[in-house]
């Protein structure tokens, strides 16, 4: 019997949402802050692989986990977690465009629309940015901040090239809220110092991520589903 994904979809948005509430402004949130924080992404995960049409959006599902990994790192403390938490998020990036661009190339691209190649082009143009305004604040993790924006910019790159399908635009959407989340963490890791604005980014950047997550999950449900006849 398939596991009751609404259940688990309600549970995951109460968890994001005691987070946000009550740890995510939190230097440390501790044991119990990452572990509410990595439920609230890991039940989605969850939902995902129990959802009818697996194994066929099995790369979305698999960078949903990569990002619960993520989260629990991310929430702990040290240089060596962050690298974690990082790698993590990266895979999920990859696991994320790789699904997208399978599915697209099965459906079929469409030619790219002007508001698709203005998309590429701001894309590509906060891309190239970090190099201003990121890379040289980051240190010793310069490099592998490098990759991560590669990524990005891939998993970005998949996004737009979406060809027409129902879901696409939770897809989008979603995908959007997250770019929009790891630009705001990377604000907050690596360029705000005043811990007042600090704490706003926080408080910014977790609903978007979340709700980013949650749209790629309902998204791929519906653009891994075969049309009528």
């Amino acid at each position: 019997m398939d596991l009751p994904i609404n259940v688990l979809a309600v549970v995951a948005a109460i968890a994001a949402a005691v987070y946000w509430l009550v740890f995510c402004t939190r230097q440390d949130p501790g044991l119990a802050g990452a572990a509410v924080k990595t439920a609230s992404t890991a039940l989605l995960a969850l939902a995902l692989w129990s959802g009818p049409g697996l194994p066929a959006h099995w790369a979305i599902a698999l960078g949903m986990t990569f990002g619960a990994i993520g989260d629990w790192f991310l929430a702990r403390r040290g240089e060596a977690a962050f690298l974690a938490g990082m790698a993590a998020f990266g895979a999920g990036h990859l696991a994320y465009a790789g699904g997208l661009a399978v599915r697209s190339s099965a459906l079929g691209f469409d030619a790219v629309t002007g508001p698709e190649a203005a998309a590429l082009v701001v894309l590509l143009g906060l891309v190239l940015s970090t190099e201003i305004w990121l890379a040289p604040r980051t240190g010793a993790l310069r490099w592998p901040v490098r990759a991560y924006v590669l990524v990005i910019g891939l998993m970005g790159v998949a996004v737009v090239l979406l060809p027409a399908h129902p879901g696409q635009e939770g897809l989008r959407l979603g995908a959007t809220l997250f770019l929009a989340s790891d630009l705001m963490l990377a604000l907050r890791l690596f360029v705000v110092r005043e811990p007042a604005r600090q704490a706003l980014l926080s408080r910014l950047l977790w609903p978007a991520y979340w709700l980013g997550q949650a749209l790629i999950a309902a998204g791929a449900q519906l653009y891994w589903t075969p049309l009528p006849g």
